[in-house]
C-alpha cells in the first residue's frame, strides 16, 4: 500500500515538473509576431543611443528582470531637439509627436541594453513630464504619444501604469522628458 502512495506522489511531482517545463518553454513565444519587424513596418529606424555630453549617467540600468530607462527626450538622429512649452509655443499635437520621438529613443536604448526587443515581457511603468506653463492641463494627451507607440509595438504587453505631469522647465527646454520601467526575460 505504501508503494502505491509513493507512485502517486512521484507521478504528481514529475507531472507538475513536466507542466512547469512546458510553461517555461512557452515563454520563448511572448509574441505571435516579431517585435523588431513590427518596428520596421512602422517606418521606425532605431539608432545607436548616446549619453549627452557632460551627463554622467547610464541610459538604462538592468536589475534582475527589470530595466530602468533614464529620462529621455525628443532628440532626433541628427541631434535636433523639440523644444518649447506645450500649450504656449507648441501645440498638444506637437507635444504628442515629441513624446512619440522619445518612445523611439527609448526603444533604441532598450534594444542596445537587452539585444532583442522580443525579450520584453511588458512595459511596467512610465513617468512622463511635459514642459508647460501652469494653465496647461492636457499632459495625458501629450504623453499618449509615448504610450500609443509602445502599445503599437508591444501590443497588450505595451500597456502600462503611467503618470503624466507638467513641469515649468526641463533640460535644454525639451518639450517632454519620459522615463520607464520595463520587465524583460533573459
Amino acid at each position: 500500500m505504501k508503494t502505491g502512495y509513493l507512485y502517486i506522489i512521484l507521478f504528481l511531482f514529475f507531472g507538475n515538473c513536466t507542466t512547469r517545463i512546458k510553461e517555461i518553454k512557452n515563454i520563448d513565444n511572448l509574441y505571435d509576431y516579431d517585435v523588431e519587424a513590427k518596428i520596421t513596418q512602422l517606418g521606425i529606424e532605431l539608432q545607436s543611443p548616446k549619453v549627452p555630453p557632460g551627463i554622467n549617467i547610464e541610459l538604462a540600468t538592468k536589475v534582475g528582470n527589470l530595466v530602468y530607462l533614464s529620462g529621455n527626450g525628443p532628440i532626433d538622429v541628427n541631434g535636433s531637439k523639440t523644444t518649447g512649452k506645450v500649450g504656449v509655443g507648441l501645440t498638444t499635437e506637437q507635444g504628442y509627436q515629441a513624446a512619440r520621438l522619445t518612445a523611439i529613443n527609448h526603444l533604441s536604448v532598450l534594444k542596445e541594453k537587452i539585444g532583442d526587443l522580443n525579450k520584453v515581457v511588458r512595459i511596467v511603468k512610465v513617468f512622463g513630464m511635459v514642459n508647460c506653463n501652469e494653465s496647461f492641463t492636457d499632459h495625458p494627451k501629450v504623453i499618449n504619444g509615448y504610450s500609443d507607440l509602445f502599445i503599437q509595438v508591444f501590443g497588450e504587453r505595451g500597456r502600462h501604469a503611467r503618470s503624466a505631469v507638467g513641469m515649468t522647465s526641463l533640460p535644454w527646454n525639451l518639450a517632454c522628458e519620459i522615463e520607464a520601467i520595463v520587465e524583460v526575460r533573459d
